[in-house]
């Protein structure tokens, strides 16, 4: 009896140890800019003395994984990152409703949160654009694209870079764009003659811009904020928003289902919310206009109201049905 008694004791006191250590740690993908991504992290850490293990993933790496670890989940959150996937996400089951205060959000980011019913909640938003370095283009004496369907121009030969859409989302808000703007067919046409110019396809969807601005590449499609944060640093970088219009992106915050340390979910998802903390994403640079409506916006952050943006379908491009059927037919007509 005496030793099934201490047999006892010592299960409650492990099982108080480990419930107690869950309250004090939080797992965390950010699919945003590293450098952000650091700072909320050490911001969080500081705020509520719970620690953080964090991984920065693009959007599709990410969803791959929730899909993958679906019943046994390795994360608590996954923050940051275009919306759509963020979408597919709460439609398959894998999020969970975090039970976010959206009364200060503006409506783009309610629009996310009501998409999903409460299982993702719009954080910031960003406009999809085209960036060229001027030094390169002047050199070989190329006219700088305006359009779209300028990216077709043969004298663009080896000179663009975008992501993969089935890693990037940026990317994917690429892709489905361009459906939104021209029909489907059309769509498929043009990006597979842009692709003619098209020298690599990354995983990242901030990476063609970075190598634009180091003189890698002419010409990169990625979001507006993510070209003014490399121009701020004097890269010869010129950011155009294509004439036909363009999409955009909200990027999103959400708790996995099943997720270990609820409650650490939860209270980041407060914290990503607040006004104060969204202010603070311009001190490394990253120009998204924040979801807040009290948070402060950089002088640098692209004014989407000036901006010709398209009625992006977020229902329908943040579905599972609409992104797998693009993605392989982008497969099969457009990637390399």
């Amino acid at each position: 009896m005496k030793k099934s008694a201490t047999i006892g004791i010592l299960s409650l006191a492990a099982a108080f140890a480990s419930s107690h250590a869950s309250a004090d740690e939080l797992s965390l993908v950010c699919s945003a800019e590293q450098s952000w991504c650091d700072l909320m992290a050490s911001g969080f850490e500081a705020k509520t003395g719970i620690d953080v293990a964090m991984v920065r993933k693009s959007t599709g790496e990410t969803l791959a994984q929730v899909r993958a670890e679906a019943g046994n989940p390795k994360i608590d959150v996954w923050w940051g990152g275009t919306g759509d996937p963020h979408l597919v996400a709460a439609e398959e089951g894998l999020t969970q409703a975090s039970g976010a205060d959206t009364a200060q959000l503006l409506d783009w980011a309610v629009n996310m949160h009501t998409i999903s019913g409460g299982k993702t909640v719009g954080i910031y938003a960003g406009a999809l654009g085209i960036a060229y370095n001027s030094e390169i283009l002047a050199e070989k004496g190329a006219q700088p694209p305006a359009c779209w369907k300028d990216l077709m121009n043969p004298a663009y030969a080896g000179e663009i870079q975008v992501a993969n859409p089935n890693s990037s989302g940026t990317a994917y808000t690429e892709l489905a764009t361009f459906v939104q703007l021209f029909g489907e067919d059309e769509a498929f046409r043009l990006l597979k003659e842009i692709g003619k110019n098209v020298n690599s396809y990354t995983k990242s969807g901030s990476a063609p811009s970075k190598a634009a601005a180091r003189g890698e590449t002419g010409i990169s499609i990625g979001f507006m904020h993510d070209m003014v944060k490399l121009a701020s640093k004097g890269f010869p970088l010129k950011i155009v928003a294509p004439c036909e219009g363009t999409g955009y992106e909200v990027g999103a915050v959400s708790i996995i289902e099943g997720a270990k340390n609820l409650d650490a979910a939860k209270q980041w998802v407060e914290y990503a919310l607040d006004a104060d903390v969204q202010s603070l994403a311009q001190t490394v640079k990253s120009f998204q206009v924040p979801s807040n409506s009290n948070a402060k916006v950089a002088p640098e952050s692209p004014d989407l109201n000036s901006i010709k943006l398209i009625d992006y379908d977020f229902a329908t491009y943040g579905s599972s049905e609409t992104r797998g059927r693009l993605l392989s037919r982008w497969d099969a007509e457009v990637k390399p």
